[in-house]
């Protein structure tokens, strides 16, 4: 293994180091002329898009398809997938954080497709039609495209796209533009950067504001991938780089070149311009870092801590040297801690007594020295340096009293998994800084997507991640593109995840209903635990019944309801009551549901559909009692008593519709000839009001309608008369002989109306009274006299001496009971 020391490569820009690192060798086929081609990259190692260059001619090769289409390789050159392309002209390609690869047409139509070929479609709209897209600039989850008219149109979510329109452009020639993501600026707004003459505009989404220079105009214009740093590249060839709130210049460079580059981008904050054999890592005045490529075209991708270079035969990655890496390979090392500890390893290897006196020279600093060898270790691709300075960290913390190896232990892991993605069957070349950002969940979404699931399993085990979305993945696409029957992929897939925690059959299911394999979508159904999520995608299915059967079986009424209201939409109205007829459960939620919400015609059809006359009757007679019109009520009870005519269990019921109904007649005929309310009143109530309003006649016809029995009548007529204090009646009636409900009733009402003189007429006539009952009567009217009366003729003489106390013996009426009782209690 060739083991030549790191730094024997680096370059300096002023006191910046810089490493180039080659990741793969031989990408491309040589048939493959990347000259030809737009390349474009997604972020943190991703995918390259390959698209051929319209502007340039292409040589006819025998056996080559002439069918246009958008490639899609590994860093390493593996081709992942063709995606044929008619569908107009390509105006730009971008990539999302999440590899989701975006194509955008000139008509303003931009598609989104994954690694597996499936894609999302929107359009930019406000007049991208018309006036056509010239190009776009893309960040992590969005895009703003500027159109022929100079009008600027953002999206800031792929998923859920809603393009706006940014504040108005000024008029001109844009010579150059650039944008800064939301993440970067303080209105959390993207802002477009624009080269209009001399000078630089930044457009929000509210307002364009000029920033006064005059050094343009610019032919490019590219923003730092940390949002801090411009640069813009004049026409002269001279890049101005400087602040992005255009507060501060950095620095100048001349380029001395009168051919514009082909690519102004970042390597990480370091800014980098590139011909097309040619890359320069620019610095102050004419400082820079230039590599040179021998007849072959470089294409740059940017990236947070680097930038890719890509050609036919190699994929390198171009980085600042990290600074733990200085601290333990660099040029003004020898003498750190971290270096001395490398070196003692070294010696340790040789089996040198020299190994522990580095490790007593530096122990004072040991720990430090620890830690920067294994932040160093993480820095490296070549896989001989990450073992070389974890050997001189584990060298130094095995000498340590007290040391935390937790660091150690996940830096061991982290470059596992680093060096299984960056292997040049996957191509996923990762640095570690990238990999912090990307996070391992992501990482393994990305493997996921190109199908490497043993490796995602791997790592999510090594690293304690949940699996579950790994099999779920699998299955999905095994349902897809599996060619094997249903019950054969059905049992395979249950089979493999059965006992697995958190898997969801409905998702898999899904994939396979999309991929038109019905029956194996029902099958998959049946494995999902969760009733919940089975439901949706059987109604998707037109599996109605299934459906709702399997919400009954949930238990879930709020589930049941929602699929009813989905089917009661969907359904006729005689469907929708033949398939909730069998289910009771079904049948009962409808029903409350329609009580609760007063849907009277709903309930009314349910119960024809079931032949509940009595529950459909119901229905007519609430109805009714809401009518603010006696005819319309009347008419409700009419159809009510119809529905319950044809069964004589319900006899009853019919009768008392229809008396019923003749009250509710006759009230309306008191309402229009008397000019009072007698509707909603009951039969006694109608009979009292008339009594009390004088109406006899009306009252006797309304008893012999109803047959209201004698007492009854007689009752009504004693409240009627006392409620209007009509004594000459009453008195009337005392005279009478008889009385169907006695004269006690008379005697209350009488006395509780306030009438104790004329109550005191019916108590010689009441009978069945107890001993003593008389007497009370007669007190209660204020009759002591007449009690005392009573008292003698019963021969109580307790009551006799209660009255006369009360009465007072000195007193007139006192001393006429004590001569009442003289006579009769001689003894007391």
């Amino acid at each position: 293994m060739d083991t030549l020391h790191p730094r024997a490569e680096w370059e300096s820009v002023g006191d910046k180091w810089f490493r180039k690192t080659q990741l793969y060798t031989e990408v491309f086929d040589q048939d493959l002329d990347l000259d030809n081609y737009v390349v474009t990259g997604a972020p943190y190692a991703g995918a390259l898009a390959l698209w051929r260059d319209d502007t340039k001619l292409q040589e006819y090769r025998p056996g080559q398809s002439s069918k246009p289409s958008i490639d899609i390789y590994t860093l390493a050159g593996k081709k992942l997938r063709s995606i044929p392309w008619d569908k107009g002209t390509i105006k730009s390609l971008g990539w999302s954080e999440d590899e989701t690869l975006l194509v955008v047409t000139s008509d303003g139509n931009v598609r989104c497709y994954d690694l597996q070929g499936d894609f999302s479609h929107f359009s930019l709209g406000h007049g991208a039609d018309n006036f056509g897209v010239e190009s776009c600039r893309f960040y992590d989850n969005g895009m703003v495209a500027l159109l022929g008219n100079n009008a600027l149109i953002s999206v800031s979510s792929y998923s859920e796209p809603r393009p706006k329109q940014l504040a108005r452009s000024p008029e001109g020639q844009i010579h150059a533009w650039g944008i800064i993501s939301p993440d970067h600026t303080l209105s959390r707004s993207v802002e477009v950067l624009l080269s209009i003459n001399s000078t630089v505009y930044v457009v929000d989404a509210t307002e364009c504001e000029d920033r006064f220079l005059d050094i343009g105009p610019f032919s490019h214009i590219s923003v730092s991938p940390d949002g801090q740093f411009v640069n813009l590249y004049g026409k002269n060839g001279t890049a101005h780089i400087i602040s992005s709130d255009f507060r501060e210049r950095i620095f100048e460079h001349n380029s001395d070149s009168n051919t514009p580059p082909k690519y102004v981008e970042w390597c990480g904050s370091d800014a980098l311009i590139a011909w097309e054999d040619e890359v320069h890592i620019i610095g102050p005045g004419e400082e820079s870092s230039t590599y040179i490529y021998d007849s072959t075209r470089v294409h740059v991708i940017s990236e947070y801590d680097g930038a890719r270079l890509i050609t036919n035969d190699f994929c390198e990655f171009l980085e600042r040297v990290p600074r733990e890496t200085i601290q333990v390979l660099g040029h003004a090392s020898e003498s750190s801690p971290a270096s001395i500890l490398l070196d003692a390893v070294g010696q340790l290897e040789l089996e040198s007594p020299k190994a522990d006196d580095y490790i007593q020279l530096i122990r004072p600093n040991l720990t430090e020295a620890v830690d920067t060898c294994v932040n160093a270790a993480g820095r490296e691709f070549e896989t001989y340096w990450q073992k070389q300075l974890l050997k001189a960290a584990s060298f130094g913390k095995s000498v340590l009293d007290i040391y935390n190896s937790d660091d150690f232990v996940d830096m061991c892991e982290t470059l596992r998994v680093l060096n299984a993605v960056r292997y040049y069957e996957l191509g996923i070349a990762l640095s570690f800084e990238q990999y912090q950002r990307l996070t391992p969940e992501k990482l393994i979404r990305r493997l996921l997507s190109r199908h490497e699931y043993l490796l995602a399993l791997k790592i999510a085990g090594y690293l304690k991640l949940p699996t579950d979305r790994i099999y779920v993945h699998w299955a999905s696409t095994k349902v897809r593109v599996g060619s094997e029957d249903d019950d054969t992929i059905c049992r395979l897939v249950v089979d493999r995840l059965s006992g697995k925690p958190g898997i969801s059959f409905e998702e898999i299911a899904r994939a396979a209903y999309h991929e038109g394999r019905h029956r194996l979508a029902t099958e998959l159904l049946n494995h999902e635990s969760r009733g919940g999520r089975q439901v949706p995608l059987l109604l998707d299915m037109e599996e109605d019944e299934l459906a709702l059967d399997k919400a009954v079986e949930s238990g879930d009424t709020d589930l049941i309801l929602s699929v009813l209201l989905q089917l009661k939409k969907k359904l006729p109205l005689a469907s929708f009551f033949r398939t909730i007829n069998s289910r009771p459960a079904a049948t009962a939620l409808v029903e409350a549901s329609a009580l609760r919400e007063g849907d009277n015609t709903l309930l009314k059809d349910l119960y024809y559909q079931d032949d509940r006359r009595v529950d459909g009757a119901n229905v007519f007679i609430r109805e009714s009692l809401q009518q603010p019109d006696a005819r319309t009520a009347v008419d409700k009870m009419a159809l009510a008593a119809k529905l319950l005519s044809d069964s004589r269990e319900t006899s009853f019921e019919v009768h008392a519709l229809k008396e019923a109904t003749t009250l509710l007649r006759m009230q309306d005929s008191l309402d229009r000839d008397l000019s009072d309310t007698f509707t909603g009143l009951s039969v006694n109530e109608t009979m009292f009001k008339l009594m009390r309003l004088g109406y006899n006649g009306r009252a006797k016809k309304i008893q012999s309608e109803f047959k209201v029995p004698e007492k009854v009548a007689w009752w009504i007529r004693l409240r009627a008369l006392v409620a209007k204090r009509d004594w000459n009646e009453i008195e009337d009636i005392s005279k009478s002989r008889n009385s169907p409900i006695g004269w006690q009733p008379f005697y209350n009402l009488t006395l509780q109306a306030g009438n104790p003189r004329l109550a005191a007429v019916f108590i010689p006539k009441c009978t069945g009274l107890e001993p003593g009952e008389t007497i009370e009567m007669y007190e209660k009217c204020g009759m002591r006299i007449k009690a005392a009366e009573e008292a003698v003729k019963q021969k109580n003489q307790e009551a006799w001496q209660r009255l006369l106390d009360a009465a007072g013996k000195g007193s007139q009426e006192g001393r006429e009971i004590e001569r009442l009782g003289h006579a009769a209690f001689k003894k007391s």
